[in-house]
């Protein structure tokens, strides 16, 4: 079999997992923002549908289809998002002869609509929320009380929705939430409910087949979101009392169970954590982001479960035969700044170090670009553990160690999350992110407190890579010089801002201990370490670069690199036939208290390496020599 992910990033990624395990083979699809993207190099095959433009190529049905039938598919899997819930888009899957790795397209239908899912959780017995879609929404406003919710009956994510606090504000949050329902998803409809101030959003995992089989697996609480996208999300839900957790399981089952559900999909349910009741809010059929925890607590694999569901195949287990072992908690890791309206932000991931003992879920690697065309989300990091106190534990520590960047995440808003009360207690409700003030959520370090950890990595990383095996006698000398020339080194950093931060060597000491810092580039020229949860990066400039921009040190011509002055060779991180481009660093010496990186001056490949860690050079002693590609001539001076 030959699986189509008709999705990118993350999800496309795990769902190639899967398909691998299971002995099929994969295809990618990819628009053109997505070329060098993990995901489509993970695929045994990829085929372009769409531009770099204003980007849309992952709503085009017509162009997945004909990827499809161009290389061979026998399945479409939708991911989330997208198309995963266009019930157009499934039937056309199937009338193309191809296997939809999803609910039947009627399942889409009936539950895709607020409305109309409402009325059939109701006749499956499921509570609902007392409120009305249809007729004089102002008096049923009236009828049900203030505060009431209006929201859209089709779509999610937020949009459409407007809370009402009395009835004179009712006529203009009604029409503000038809237009953008109408905006956002092509459809005014509304619905008017009770407003319940303290809301959990809670939600069970269900599985079908067609055999008329239909199980749960289990809670996921998922009340830690900003703007009614989710941050955290953790497996069991906690703090639910067994005749609530029993009652959602039977609801769930019972209202997919009532349309013939047969595939993977969630009912999620508000929980009143004032009174206890619970009552339907919608059901997504499709794989959610948040499903990982729900695998790791029961060591199924839901992707595996789709499959065989959509080819006929009977899911192979039974109710009794799911078992819930520990505690599992994601957080979700998005490019965006919490500090700046929690703003979506572009750019490059030069560094990226994850945490061992985790589950990274990501659509980066390290040299990844993070584009503007999609949605902010770039990895989920998940952390199991027997208990959910120690997976708590754990979840903090793991982001006390992740460091992604220079483009800025919201690890570490989420660090100081893991420590909010409400979130320890299990307490945590829809609406407690939403209510933090800027002074609330503290503040991110500042330069000058991460510089000196930086400084200590990027020293450490140099350490690192010297051999012990230099014949040089300065290098067995150790820190020990007739000279005092040793004995102030310092680490020049400037930071995102342009700003310089010198850090003496002997600010170093134990600096950068509790920080985890990688340095990348080849070149060295530039570090990123994580403070409390946020990665900070600094560009490691050349000293001549950093502080005297009209006048650099003479260090050699194009062919050549010398020693500007009389140094200590630290680093030369070039061998004999490497390439080098004009601005590559090929030696790092100290000198005057300071360390300098030494750049090559053209493109060429290296010819000769003069020196050695730990030597001793003099004033224009040639360092490094090259065999050049092009010469840079000068300007023409007419």
């Amino acid at each position: 079999m030959k699986l189509l992910v008709a999705n990118r990033a993350e999800i496309a990624s795990r769902v190639f997992a899967t398909a691998r395990r299971l002995g099929w083979r994969t295809v990618a699809v990819w628009a053109e923002p997505d070329r060098e993207a993990p995901f489509v190099a993970e695929a045994d095959e990829s085929c372009c549908i769409g531009p770099a433009a204003l980007d849309r190529s992952y709503l085009n049905a017509d162009a997945i289809l004909a990827a499809a039938h161009e290389t061979g598919a026998d399945a479409v899997h939708p991911g989330y998002g997208f198309l995963s819930e266009n019930t157009a888009f499934a039937q056309a899957v199937i009338e193309a002869g191809l296997v939809w790795i999803g609910p039947h397209p009627e399942a889409i239908a009936q539950m895709g609509a607020k409305i109309e899912a409402r009325a059939l959780a109701e006749a499956a017995g499921v509570p609902t929320i007392p409120g009305a879609s249809g007729g004089d929404l102002a008096a049923a406003a009236d009828q049900i009380g203030f505060p009431v919710l209006v929201k859209a009956s089709a779509g999610g994510g937020g949009k459409g929705i407007r809370i009402v606090h009395s009835a004179g504000d009712f006529d203009a949050a009604l029409g503000e939430a038809r237009t953008e329902a109408l905006r956002s998803f092509g459809d005014d409809r509304v619905i008017v409910e009770r407003y319940i101030s303290r809301p959990r959003h809670v939600e069970v995992q269900v599985v079908g087949d067609r055999h008329g089989s239909v199980i749960h697996l289990g809670t996921r609480d998922c009340s830690s979101q900003r703007r009614y996208q989710k941050l955290i999300e953790e497996a069991p839900a906690p703090n639910l009392p067994a005749a609530i957790r029993d009652g959602l399981h039977e609801a769930a089952v019972a209202l997919a169970r009532h349309i013939g559900y047969d595939n993977a999909g969630t009912v999620e349910f508000i929980v009143d954590a004032a009174s206890g009741e619970f009552f339907f809010l919608e059901m997504n059929t499709r794989l959610q982001v948040e499903h990982p925890v729900t695998e790791a607590i029961t060591g199924l694999d839901l992707v595996e479960l789709q499959l065989r569901a959509a080819t006929g195949q009977p899911l192979g287990l039974s109710q009794a035969d799911v078992a819930f072992t520990g505690h599992s908690i994601e957080a979700r890791i998005n490019a965006e700044d919490p500090y700046d309206g929690f703003s979506p932000r572009a750019g490059p991931v030069r560094h990226l170090s994850v945490p061992d003992g985790v589950r990274w879920d990501a659509s980066v690697a390290e040299g990844s670009e993070v584009t503007p065309y999609y949605d902010p989300l770039i990895a989920k990091l998940i952390v199991t553990r027997p208990d959910r106190a120690s997976a708590l534990d754990a979840l903090r520590d793991a982001l006390d160690e992740l460091v992604v960047g220079p483009v800025p995440a919201n690890a570490g808003f989420l660090r100081w999350l893991t420590d909010m009360p409400a979130l320890r207690s299990g307490e945590m409700t829809t609406n407690v992110i939403d209510a933090l003030g800027p002074a609330e959520m503290g503040e991110p370090p500042s330069s000058d407190d991460a510089a000196p950890a930086a400084a200590a990595a990027w020293m450490a990383r140099l350490r690192s890579r010297r051999t012990a095996e230099t014949a040089s006698p300065w290098s067995a000398l150790g820190s020990f010089r007739l000279t005092e020339h040793r004995a102030e080194a310092a680490v020049l950093l400037r930071d995102s801002a342009g700003e310089l931060h010198e850090v003496a060597a002997g600010a170093l000491n134990g600096a950068g201990t509790e920080a985890l810092a990688t340095a990348s580039s080849a070149d060295a020229s530039s570090v990123a370490v994580n403070i409390a949860g946020h990665t900070v990066t600094f560009e490691v400039p050349d000293r001549s670069d950093a502080w005297a921009p009209t006048a650099t040190d003479d260090t050699g011509s194009v062919d050549a690199v010398a020693a500007p002055f009389p140094a200590v060779v630290v680093e030369v991180p070039v061998v004999i036939g490497d390439v080098v481009a004009a601005g590559d660093v090929v030696v790092v010496v100290e000198a005057m208290k300071m360390l300098h990186s030494l750049a090559a001056h053209g493109a060429g490949t290296v010819a000769e390496v003069r020196c050695s860690t730990g030597d001793a050079v003099e004033a224009n002693q040639l360092l490094v020599t090259f065999e050049q590609h092009e010469r840079e001539l000068p300007a023409d001076p007419s």
